[in-house]
């Protein structure tokens, strides 16, 4: 880890790789917690990244990395609403940035990460409805499908993540 600390600091590109890949999902689920957005909760990590190499000779981590990387997200989130940004308020509850948190937010990003591997429409077509809260006739409106095209991806999106759901709970209790 410190080994890794010392590359970011000195500006290694492989060092800000392994940051990224090792972390991106974890803080974009973090970070939708907040501004209840992938694009928002994309831009907000990325602004963290940017940071982390802009400000790179300063870097002090006085706590674990993920941690360090976590807070950085958080203050990113409330710096959005502080600029009036259209996130949602956010509230602090400190045990909720390392412990418990850190778990849920793990869990989380799996769940991302098999959202993610969703075959695009039906991604996109599940993004739409339970995220954005749009209602099956209006997606269908808009992405000039039929309304049981978009009632079939929705199923074979939640039989996807069903299935992959089993397997992160069955890797969650070995």
């Amino acid at each position: 880890m410190e080994r890794l600390i010392r590359g970011l600091k000195s500006g290694d590109e492989s060092a800000y790789r392994q940051l990224f890949s090792e972390y991106y999902e974890l803080l974009i689920s973090y970070a939708w917690k907040f501004v209840r957005s992938e694009d928002a909760a994309r831009e907000v990590v990325q602004q963290v990244f940017i940071n982390l190499f802009d400000y790179r000779d300063s870097l002090e981590i006085k706590s674990s990395l993920k941690g360090y990387l976590i807070r950085s997200v958080y203050n990113q989130c409330l710096l959005e609403v502080k600029q009036g940004q259209r996130f949602i308020e956010v509230k602090e509850d400190e045990r909720s940035v390392e412990g418990d948190f850190l778990e849920e937010a793990e869990a989380e990003a799996l769940i991302w990460k098999a959202i993610d591997a969703l075959p695009e429409q039906c991604r996109r077509i599940f993004i739409m409805n339970r995220f954005e809260g749009k209602k099956n006739k209006d997606i269908a409106e808009t992405l000039k499908i039929s309304k049981r095209t978009v009632e079939t991806q929705i199923s074979k999106a939640l039989k996807i993540l069903r299935e992959q759901l089993l397997v992160i709970i069955g890797l969650i209790n070995l």
